[in-house]
């Protein structure tokens, strides 16, 4: 269970995270030389660590959320395997298997697109586009002590959860219940992240 929350429809998008750039001086993201604003600004921005997702969604006034809410937010309460449903993705549901090779224009898709592969409450991009960073500390076994309502994540660790699959990731990593980890300060073309609010 968890307790009401908000949670963005959508990915930060390069657009979003460009005016918290101007905004703030933070740090660029890795690869954002290569950012076309014209033509990028409705893709989910990259190449940001965990701290540059917290950093951003506090300037918004919201946090990064929890694994919780995050699961809860894709799979709604019938316990789907996927935010459409249980069945396979295809290429009109997620972006995703889409090779290796990145770059924004070619394997990044905007984040208001697919409308079919949408979660119960209407999120897009649950599944594939990017992974998304969430609060919480990884520990392999959290949810078998966690509490169940509100589980906040483990107090520390050594790496961060992320969740939904990326653009590069075959459909075994889109599940609704899979889970990534990766140290906090990792910066790739895989990984981006969405807000919420308590």
């Amino acid at each position: 269970m968890a307790a009401a929350f908000f949670i963005d429809l959508y990915e930060v998008t390069t657009g979003q995270y460009a005016s918290f750039l101007a905004a703030t001086n933070w740090e660029a993201p890795w690869v954002w030389d290569t950012v076309d604003l014209a033509q990028h600004r409705d893709r989910p921005v990259i190449g940001v660590d965990w701290s540059d997702a917290d950093a951003y969604c506090g300037w918004k006034g919201k946090r990064l959320p929890t694994e919780a809410e995050w699961e809860k937010s894709a799979r709604g309460t019938d316990g789907r395997l996927y935010p459409w449903g249980n069945w396979v993705p295809n290429k009109d549901l997620a972006n995703f298997a889409s090779g290796a090779r990145f770059s924004y224009s070619q394997v990044l898709m905007p984040v208001q697109s697919y409308e079919c592969g949408k979660s119960p409450y209407g999120l897009y991009h649950m599944a594939g586009n990017v992974w998304e960073w969430v609060q919480d500390w990884y520990d392999t076994n959290y949810y078998e002590v966690s509490p169940k309502r509100n589980p906040q994540g483990p107090e520390q660790g050594q790496f961060k959860v992320l969740r939904g699959g990326s653009w590069s990731d075959l459909p075994k990593y889109l599940l609704t219940y899979g889970r990534f980890k990766l140290p906090p300060e990792t910066r790739n073309s895989y990984t981006g992240f969405r807000c919420a609010k308590s």
